[in-house]
């Protein structure tokens, strides 16, 4: 069975040069607070992106976008709203919640997902 972190970083990684190549300036990766872990924060223009990466290598387990359930949602929201807290953002900053979801090879980024 492989390393569910190593898969993950995997992930990780794929989607933050994806994203990187659209424009967006990654600011941190696994930015992790007491509530919970966000996997990719970054930068398009003047938006703050919080991004969550999703991959399966197949569709038998689903959709991997489906794994961002509600409660995993709310989970983002909460360690968003901390992160612009810590770093003295104010709550006027424009911030949107996307999801890049990795099927085998296959990137798709969704925007304003939740």
């Amino acid at each position: 069975m492989r390393n569910k972190r190593t898969i993950g970083s995997r992930y990780e990684d794929m989607a933050a040069a994806y994203l990187s190549k659209q424009g967006v300036t990654v600011l941190t990766r696994n930015y992790r607070s007491a509530t919970g872990e966000i996997d990719l924060i970054g930068k398009e223009g003047e938006i703050l992106l919080f991004v969550e990466v999703k991959g399966r290598y197949t569709t038998r387990m689903g959709d991997p976008g489906e794994a961002v359930t509600p409660q995993k949602q709310r989970t983002i929201r909460q360690v968003a709203l901390w992160y612009m807290m810590k770093m003295g953002l104010p709550e006027e900053t424009p911030c949107r919640f996307d999801v890049v979801t990795i099927l085998g090879e296959n990137i798709q980024w969704i925007k304003n997902a939740f």
